[in-house]
C-alpha cells in the first residue's frame, strides 16, 4: 500500500469525477452500481527497510522493541528555529516517498529535535533571496510536501513541544492527530507578512475549527498556546511540559503504541474510508466505507483476530 495519491471516488449517477490522492487504491463502480476498491499497485509487500537515511536537517528513527512499528521524523535546524527551506522540503518529501511503501511502518510521528520549538514557519531569510517568479514555485512545492503527508497511508501523529508557526502549524494541520505541550504556541500568522497560508492552511484550519473561528484566527494572525488550541479543537491532547521539554512527544509515543497493536490493514482502511468519506455527501460516504471494509474481509489478520478471540490471547497482526 502507498500514499493516498490519485485515487477517484465516481459519485453515483452524477458523472462527476472527485479526485483525491493514493497511488494504490482506485474506487470504481461496479456493472451493478457497487462501489470498489482496485489495487493499483503492489507497494504493500515491500519488505521493510531503513533506507532513509538521516539528513543533517531531518532524522529518520525507526523505533524497536515495544515501540516497533513506529517511525520518527525529526526537524533538525537549530540555526534557523526548524524554518522551512528547500532543503528541508527536499529531504521531507524523500522521507515521505519512502514510508508511504514500507509495510512494516504502521505510525509516524513528526517532531522537532531542536528544544522549544517546532517550526517557525518559513525560511524568511531564504524566501528574501528568492526572485518573485521563485516564490509560487516553492510555495507549491511545500503545498505538495502537505499533502504527501496527509496522505501517507498510515496513522500521522504530530508532537509540538515548541512554536509552531506559519507553515510550522500547517504541517501539524497535515497530520491526523496534533498533541501539544500546555504551552506550545502556534498559529497561521502570515497576514502579519502581508501574505496567506499557502501550504493548506486556509483549507484545513476551517475543516478542523470550523470556518468562522478559522476565519478570525487567520485575519487577526493569533497565536494560541497548547491548552488554547484544545479548548478549539485545534489539538487532540494537550500536556504539561516536563523539564527534558519532550512531553508531547512522549504523549505521541506513547499514543502510537496504541495504534500499532491493532490490525495494519484494517488501520490504513479506516483512515481511508474516514478522510475520502468526509468529503462527500454521506451515501457516497456510506459506499466508500463498504469498498474499504471489503479489503479487509480476506486478509490473515482478520482471521488471526478471530482466532486470538477465540484463545483468548493477544493477536499476533503480520498486515496480510
Amino acid at each position: 500500500m502507498a500514499a493516498l495519491a490519485g485515487l477517484r471516488v465516481l459519485a453515483g449517477g452524477s458523472g462527476v469525477t472527485r479526485a483525491a490522492h493514493t497511488a494504490c487504491w482506485q474506487f470504481y463502480r461496479s456493472g451493478k452500481g457497487q462501489l470498489l476498491v482496485r489495487v493499483t499497485c503492489t507497494a504493500w509487500g515491500r519488505p521493510f527497510s531503513s533506507e532513509v537515511k538521516s539528513e543533517d536537517e531531518l532524522q529518520v528513527r525507526y523505533l524497536d522493541g515495544e515501540e516497533q512499528g513506529i517511525a520518527v521524523l525529526g526537524i533538525n535546524r537549530p540555526h534557523a528555529k526548524n524554518a522551512i527551506s528547500k532543503g528541508l522540503v527536499k529531504s521531507m518529501l524523500k522521507a515521505v516517498d519512502s514510508l508511504k511503501g514500507n509495510n512494516k511502518v504502521r505510525t509516524v510521528i513528526l517532531r522537532s529535535e531542536v528544544p522549544g520549538v517546532f517550526c517557525a514557519g518559513a525560511d524568511l531569510k531564504e524566501r528574501a533571496k528568492m526572485h518573485p517568479s521563485e516564490v509560487g514555485p516553492f510555495v507549491s512545492r511545500a503545498r505538495a510536501l502537505m499533502n504527501e503527508f496527509a496522505n501517507l497511508p498510515m496513522p500521522t501523529i504530530v508532537a509540538l513541544d515548541g512554536a509552531a508557526l506559519g507553515g510550522g502549524l500547517e504541517m501539524a494541520l497535515a497530520s491526523d492527530i496534533i498533541v501539544a505541550a500546555s504551552s506550545a504556541k502556534m498559529g497561521l500568522v502570515e497576514t502579519k507578512l502581508a501574505i496567506i497560508p499557502g501550504a493548506g492552511g486556509t483549507q484545513r484550519l476551517p475543516r478542523a475549527v470550523g470556518v468562522a473561528l478559522a476565519k478570525e484566527l487567520i485575519f487577526s494572525a493569533r497565536v494560541l498556546d497548547g491548552s488554547e488550541a484544545k479548548t478549539i479543537g485545534l489539538v487532540s491532547h494537550v500536556v504539561e511540559q516536563n523539564e527534558e521539554g519532550d512531553a508531547a512527544y512522549q504523549r505521541a509515543v506513547a499514543l502510537a503504541k496504541e495504534f500499532v497493536s491493532q490490525g495494519p490493514i484494517a488501520v490504513r482502511m479506516a483512515k481511508l474510508a474516514i478522510n475520502q468519506g468526509i468529503e462527500v455527501d454521506l451515501a457516497t460516504g456510506l459506499a466508500i466505507e463498504e469498498a474499504c471494509y471489503a479489503q479487509v474481509i480476506p486478509t490473515k489478520d482478520r482471521l488471526e483476530g478471530l482466532l486470538a478471540f477465540k484463545e483468548k490471547r493477544p493477536p499476533r497482526y503480520k498486515g496480510e
